[in-house]
């Protein structure tokens, strides 16, 4: 993984492109969270971030807050807590639920696009145990998933650039697939930052095959194998 310090050495960045910029705020973690900064013409629109010293002036680096986003109902992290720094609210999407009242911030409700920044909001999955949105900008073919899509190891079976979510393999989000993707954004691991497409189509047709392999992996990591 290449990642890149701030100045004062605490903010891991990645996924640096012409859009924006991530961090992973604790690499050490095998979760490896990561979270995003999306530029808009309005400002910056921070995604699920995990907050550590020195964000801030990463962040004013970028630009002005716009907002902050939770794009997962188990993502609010540090949201609020940022929120607050940068006088913003927090927005979620229109149709997730019991997110709201845990969160200790002003918060507004999205529509079908995050603000300025060409990033239209795709519902990837909405059930009682799981709300998760995706961001996905058509003209420049960037796809951003918290969490049905990552690069960390606990998602990917063997010779897997990119995985589904181990919970959501039997039944993957192939809608996704229909998407027209050159860069890949996620909540999970470094992102792929170009060819992405042929990546995430491989991750979702093969969801279901490779299951047994990333279980059986996992298995044997957790028993030291």
């Amino acid at each position: 993984m290449q990642m890149k310090a701030s100045g004062d050495g605490a903010v891991n960045e990645v996924d640096r492109w012409e859009g924006g910029a991530g961090w992973i705020a604790h690499p050490e973690e095998g979760m490896q969270r990561a979270s995003h900064a999306l530029l808009g013409e309005d400002g910056v629109w921070v995604l699920d971030p995990v907050d550590v010293p020195g964000l801030d002036e990463f962040l004013a680096e970028l630009g002005e807050v716009a907002g902050v986003v939770v794009t997962l109902d188990r993502h609010r992290r540090d949201s609020a807590a940022v929120a607050q720094r940068h006088d913003v609210a927090v927005y979620i999407p229109s149709w997730m639920s019991g997110v709201e009242p845990k969160l200790d911030a002003p918060v507004e409700r999205l529509g079908e696009r995050l603000g300025e920044t060409g990033f239209e909001l795709r519902r990837v999955v909405d059930n009682p145990l799981w709300q998760e949105v995706a961001l996905y900008d058509p003209d420049r073919r960037v796809l951003f998933t918290p969490e049905a899509l990552g690069t960390v190891d606990y998602y990917c079976a063997p010779g897997e650039r990119v995985g589904v979510h181990p919970m959501l393999r039997l039944l993957p989000p192939r809608e996704l697939g229909r998407l027209e993707v050159d860069r890949l954004l996620c909540g999970h691991g470094e992102g792929v930052p170009e060819r992405a497409g042929a990546a995430v189509s491989a991750a979702l047709s093969g969801a279901r095959r490779n299951a047994p392999g990333l279980y059986l992996k996992t298995l044997r990591n957790a028993l030291g194998g």
